[in-house]
């Protein structure tokens, strides 16, 4: 990934934090933390969310993992609420 891609990619990331809503910014953390943290320290964002969001925040970072994530287009194309 280019610098600038990087730069366009932050940039849209922070759009996208800026408009979610308290749920979704806990999975956002967690989501960040458990990746961070590789197996150490469980965080008290991770415990407050439901079995099914860590569920799912498990299996799409494996996905990540072994490669099968969708292109950020096709990505933003899926969120109708997303910043154009």
């Amino acid at each position: 990934m280019t610098t600038i891609e990087k730069k366009e990619l932050r940039k849209e990331v922070k759009q996208y934090i800026d408009r979610a809503d308290d749920r979704m910014l806990k999975a956002v953390r967690a989501m960040l933390e458990a990746d961070q943290e590789k197996d150490t320290e469980i965080s008290d964002e991770w415990l407050e969310i439901s079995d099914e969001e860590r569920f799912s925040i498990e299996t799409g970072l494996k996905q990540l993992r072994n490669g099968e994530g969708i292109p950020h287009a096709e990505a933003i194309k899926r969120l109708k609420w997303f910043p154009k």
